[in-house]
């Protein structure tokens, strides 16, 4: 038979909460453990309730669900992050796993144990992880700044360490079969792979990239605010000039440049057709942020100073850019005289 007003928090858990209205009409929630003791308290809080009783302002009030701090934290993310966007397709999977949970019900041990299965099924890499950990991180955090929780789980999810040295980079075979995929499958997307090759831009400065930001007479593009908090100006040659204006030809001269082909709304990345065309070219171990390596060693080939690389990348010193820009002066000096 079912008791009115008792719940068990998440099926099969065995752990029970009570729902009631005190005398004054305001609805309040309580943990009780097993389902007799919610019965059992739920009886005698009806009956406090009749007495007139007046209940302690440190009773549970609501369960406050991990959707909803999930949108404080996304508030947050659109204000405050460069990655926002980034914030909300990795929230959309947060809450498809936890949405309908009471937030103070998960532990690090069960997000942890989501997270590293997701992994193992996406092959994502340590930084996708890490990602994933940093936005629960911020999800906890918030809601316990805004008083929703008393507590931040996330803070014990464990770090997982990123293989920095990985440099990849298209070889010249790779950049022609890619090309021909996307000339063939996906030719609309062609100027977004252009741009990438051409600028160095991270996917989420190029897929928020503006009409405003683009200096046609100084052939330049101007992103006031990137990644490191810092704004950087990148010189546009030919092609990326070219691309622009054949973006441009499209018909939309103002906001965001690169958007879709049956909707007109602007991009949030070029996964959905990056990856199947990465994969179509029969090109291993390559990610979208390979291209700003390939962007990097393009130029060091060309030898670009370092010091200009790290500029143009938006590096704040030569350490990071070293890595992008792997190639050494040995293969310079035979490559110049070949």
């Amino acid at each position: 038979m079912k008791n009115r007003g008792v719940f068990e928090r998440t099926p099969g858990s065995g752990k029970w909460s009570i729902r009631y209205a005190d005398a004054s009409g305001r609805i309040r929630w309580e943990k009780a453990g097993s389902k007799s003791a919610a019965i059992l308290l739920y009886r005698k809080r009806k009956n406090e309730v009749l007495q007139g009783k007046k209940l302690p302002e440190t009773l549970r009030r609501r369960a406050i669900l991990f959707s909803e701090i999930a949108e404080s934290a996304l508030e947050y993310s659109r204000w405050n992050k460069r990655s926002y966007r980034d914030d909300v397709t990795r929230m959309k999977r947060l809450k498809d796993w936890f949405g309908n949970r009471e937030a103070e019900s998960l532990g690090a041990e069960e997000m942890e144990a989501r997270l590293c299965e997701a992994a193992s099924t996406g092959k994502w890499a340590a930084s996708t992880f890490n990602h994933y950990r940093t936005l629960l991180m911020l999800v906890f955090r918030e809601a316990r700044r805004g008083g929703k929780v008393s507590v931040n789980p996330a803070r014990d999810l464990r770090h997982r360490r990123e293989d920095n040295s990985r440099v990849r980079f298209l070889t010249d075979e790779e950049d022609k079969r890619l090309r021909d995929i996307v000339c063939s499958e996906y030719a609309w997307h062609l100027p977004e792979l252009e741009i990438a090759v051409h600028t160095g831009l991270r996917r989420g400065s190029q897929y928020g990239l503006t009409w405003d930001m683009v200096d046609w007479q100084g052939r330049m593009l101007n992103v006031a605010r990137t990644k490191n908090e810092e704004p950087v100006h990148i010189p546009l040659n030919d092609i990326a000039l070219s691309v622009l204006r054949t973006v441009r030809a499209r018909g939309v001269e103002e906001g965001r440049i690169f958007r879709s082909e049956r909707t007109g709304e602007p991009l949030e990345n070029g996964r959905h057709w990056f990856e199947p065309a990465i994969r179509d070219a029969k090109i291993v171990d390559f990610h979208w942020h390979d291209l700003r390596h390939t962007f990097a060693s393009r130029l060091r080939v060309k030898g670009v100073s370092l010091e200009t690389i790290a500029d143009l990348l938006g590096h704040k010193g030569l350490t990071m850019t070293k890595r992008y820009a792997h190639i050494g002066p040995s293969q310079l000096t035979m490559r110049s005289r070949g």
